[in-house]
């Protein structure tokens, strides 16, 4: 089964100019991201970017300081890694959890159909209309020092519907094909016959739900951020904004603190958008005649 995932995954990236770029620059920066403890150490002499070694305040962009510093006179070249890196394991955790969740959600709802089906697509369906920041904002105000992991938790408590509704319609679609008819007649079980037949099929439409998910996670903690209500004890990209916008950062020429983070949120935006739209473009031949592919 893994070798037939991993041949769907090269052929669909093959098919795709679109996606085979925005994985590209997701690999670069999760590169850096998984780096940065050697950089910001190469950097600032500690790998919390809180320690770093304090410098003269405001330094502009020069060859020892190519971001110059903040107005704690700490490395704004090492700070923005460290943030990248912060930001894209909240993307991750929150992607990955509301992911799980919608997949089950999807196929449980999907697959059995019914009463069941008409619960849970209700339930998605009221969350997905709830205005979601307003109550991430409230929770942030009212959970104090929360952890990373914890802040994942909440945004993905929200971001799960999208996928299960998305994955839900892929789930009724496939469920009434020959092939899988022919696996209940063979009187396969219903988790042999999800694991194997529709998983597979579905892999590029999950691969958009977690897209989505992690997308809305990282902007929605710089939302946060920027209000001033992020996790304490750690610095993302939101943050960097943050203290740029508090500061007078431009005024005092201090311009990466606020342009690199806005910069680095825009190409992962692309990058994750051109994901989507290449995993759309190959599994959807519509789409794919409309986009000249």
């Amino acid at each position: 089964m893994l070798m037939r995932i991993l041949t769907a995954v090269l052929r669909t990236i093959r098919n795709s100019r679109r996606l085979a770029i925005g994985l590209a620059i997701l690999f670069v920066m999760v590169l850096i991201a998984l780096l940065s403890p050697l950089i910001v150490k190469g950097i600032g002499g500690s790998t919390d970017p809180l320690e770093l070694a304090a410098y003269e305040r405001w330094l502009v962009p020069g060859p020892d300081h190519l971001l110059g510093t903040d107005q704690f006179g700490r490395d704004v070249l090492a700070m923005v890694v460290s943030a990248l890196s912060v930001s894209l394991q909240i993307g991750a955790i929150a992607g990955v959890i509301s992911t799980v969740v919608g997949v089950i959600v999807a196929f449980v709802a999907g697959y059995k159909g019914g009463w069941i089906d008409g619960i849970l697509s209700t339930f998605t369906g009221i969350l997905l209309v709830i205005p979601t920041f307003p109550l991430l904002i409230a929770l942030s105000a009212y959970a104090k020092n929360v952890s990373l992991f914890q802040v994942g938790v909440m945004i993905s408590i929200f971001a799960w519907p999208f996928a299960a509704k998305t994955i839900r319609a892929q789930v009724l679609s496939l469920r009434s094909r020959p092939y899988v008819d022919l696996a209940r007649v063979s009187k396969a079980r219903d988790l042999e016959i999800i694991t194997t037949e529709l998983l597979p099929n579905l892999l590029p439409f999950i691969g958009v739900g977690f897209a989505s998910s992690a997308l809305g996670a990282i902007f929605g903690l710089v939302g946060l951020e920027i209000i001033g209500l992020g996790p304490g004890g750690v610095i993302d990209l939101g943050q960097i904004i943050f203290n740029a916008i508090n500061t007078g950062a431009l005024t005092l020429g201090a311009w990466p603190m606020f342009v690199v983070p806005i910069v680095l949120l825009t190409l992962l935006f692309a990058a994750l958008n051109m994901v989507n739209i290449g995993l759309e473009e190959v599994y959807n031949p519509r789409l794919r005649g409309v986009a000249g592919e």
